[in-house]
């Protein structure tokens, strides 16, 4: 079974968490970062679920640490955050999380997004071919993408995002299916992640982030005409 860490200094929702978990995984649960650092070192996580609010530490400066560390880089972390601080999810996201949930959260949802980015964790080795989008490339066998032929590295999820855009280059997608298609969740109330992680992507692309339109009412859509 597949270890999942959780850093939260909340116990009720720290235990509920792993309640909900130990059913399918091998959940750990920690109150702080101090009691993390040593049990991570020994006994390697398949996942982790990072609060972002946390003492001594906090968990944006945890995130940081996991992926300067060549040991914890490609490790999955899904972070915790306030409802209304968009600030702290934007920053997440561009500190390399894979994913986040808003408190109070749907247990559910959790569940859902973990098996998700787990999921989504190693590629295929029977992906399909190089894809291209104005000056962007994306391999799905070797995990790459490039713009203008430079590397530029995404999260699991930024990068299953990207490749449904240029998959369905020209067609306008949903929230929803993107919601359904990246995330494997039909939590259509959190759409508002499906934006985050458009936004994020977009800032990590430079100017090809421009070839991401948003489509109004209805959701994204990715082409190249008028570039």
């Amino acid at each position: 079974m597949q270890k999942i860490y959780i850093l939260e200094d909340d116990e009720s929702i720290r235990e509920l968490v792993l309640y909900a978990l130990k059913a399918e995984f091998l959940p750990s649960g920690f109150s702080r970062p101090s009691e993390f650092w040593p049990r991570l070192q020994h006994e390697p996580a398949d996942l982790i679920v990072l609060d972002i609010m946390l003492p001594g530490e906090d968990g944006l400066a945890v995130l940081k640490k996991l992926r300067s560390a060549q040991s914890t880089a490609q490790i999955p972390v899904i972070m915790l955050t306030a409802k209304n601080s968009e600030y702290d999810r934007v920053r997440g996201l561009d500190s390399g999380a894979d994913d986040y949930v808003t408190k109070p959260f749907s247990v559910l949802e959790l569940i859902s997004r973990v098996k998700a980015v787990l999921r989504r964790g190693k590629p295929p080795q029977d992906a399909a071919g190089e894809m291209s989008m104005g000056g962007i490339r994306l391999s799905p066998g070797r995990h790459l993408v490039t713009v203008h032929d430079k590397a530029v590295t995404l999260t699991f999820m930024e990068f299953e995002l990207l490749s449904l855009f240029m998959e369905n280059q020209g067609i306008a997608l949903t929230r929803e299916k993107i919601m359904a298609r990246v995330w494997g969740t039909d939590f259509s109330g959190e759409t508002r992640t499906v934006d985050m992680h458009v936004k994020s992507l977009r800032q990590k692309l430079g100017g090809e982030g421009n070839l991401i339109h948003t489509v109004r009412g209805v959701g994204y859509m990715a082409e190249t005409s008028g570039q």
